[in-house]
């Protein structure tokens, strides 16, 4: 689809030895700090996203944060650039990770926030669970437990509360609004990055390298965000208006959301595996909600709650041992 092979047989089984060789460690308590700084951070990146939505265009917020991430990357991971780099042996790779983690993702999210509330923008995304068994089933040939499922259908369970406003009837005549179908696409390219970033074939000093790993991907997600943002100020009234405010909000999602939750965020999944590490990024919306309510005085609702619960519930079945 994205013109990487199907795994084959042999890189199937390596993968599922090295998932059972990390499973008795992806509830250790460093694995959990590492998937919980994420949420935190990308709750903090929708909360900003949507108060500077009149300021900046979003596909050029996109793009210009990810131009400050890749200043701070530079005096890290200046030899990823040079041409005798292992990266480039790899290219195709890191052209599609780049595309899906650093252009889709983030251009979808603040794209949804255009029109939606940070708390409903996490919540959808929470469907992402569902989303990584149906990807790594169908295109990876991963194994999904029962026990799996179930937790997924929880945390599916409360995207659905949250999509019906609380009112189960209002599903059989659903109409989302373009946030919520942004954010669909955008959590359906999460996950396949998630898989591919989990299939990894680098030289090992390169993983181990998290400030090179992350550049691999910043070099082509940059060129792919670069076109994304040239397209918007081509086909639309993009705008930027310039001034403290937004500087630090750039500041912001492009060290913590950007540099620091990736960071967590790839070592997470290495150690825990992406299905395992999806669940926790339903911690998300509990994080938007608070932080919404202090900063957008956008208070959640009853049925937010709910949600909630069901996303937990689903974390704690599909993460117990």
């Amino acid at each position: 689809m994205f013109g990487f092979p199907v795994a084959a047989r042999d890189i199937n089984a390596r993968v599922e030895s090295a998932a059972m060789q990390t499973q008795h460690r992806r509830l250790a308590p460093s694995t959990v700090l590492l998937l919980v700084v994420p949420p935190l951070l990308w709750a903090g990146n929708a909360v900003v996203g949507r108060l500077v939505r009149e300021l900046v265009s979003p596909l050029t917020l996109n793009f210009v944060r990810w131009v400050v991430a890749f200043a701070l990357l530079l005096p890290l991971a200046t030899p990823v650039l040079r041409r005798g780099s292992p990266v480039w042996a790899h290219w195709k790779r890191y052209a599609v990770l780049g595309l899906l983690g650093i252009g889709l993702y983030n251009a979808f999210q603040y794209l949804a926030l255009q029109t939606s509330t940070p708390i409903n923008v996490t919540l959808v995304g929470s469907s992402l669970p569902l989303w990584m068994l149906a990807v790594g089933t169908l295109f990876f040939g991963a194994r999904v437990s029962t026990r799996e499922i179930f937790g997924a259908l929880l945390s599916m369970a409360g995207v659905l509360l949250v999509l019906s406003r609380g009112e189960w009837r209002q599903l059989l005549g659903l109409r989302l609004v373009p946030g919520d179908l942004y954010m669909i696409l955008g959590t359906i390219a999460w996950a396949f990055y998630s898989w591919l970033l989990a299939r990894t074939n680098e030289p090992r000093a390169l993983r181990q390298d998290w400030a090179a790993f992350l550049m691999a991907q910043l070099v082509f997600g940059l060129a792919w965000s670069g076109a994304l943002a040239a397209g918007e100020w081509t086909m639309t009234p993009a705008h930027i208006d310039l001034g403290w405010p937004l500087a630090a909000a750039m500041l912001f999602i492009g060290i913590g959301p950007a540099v620091v939750a990736y960071r967590c965020w790839g070592t997470g999944v290495q150690r825990a595996g992406p299905q395992a590490a999806s669940i926790f990024l339903n911690l998300t919306p509990l994080f938007a909600a608070v932080l919404s309510a202090a900063f957008l005085r956008e208070p959640p609702h009853w049925y937010h709650g709910a949600a909630f619960l069901l996303i937990v519930a689903g974390i704690a079945v599909s993460s117990r041992r």
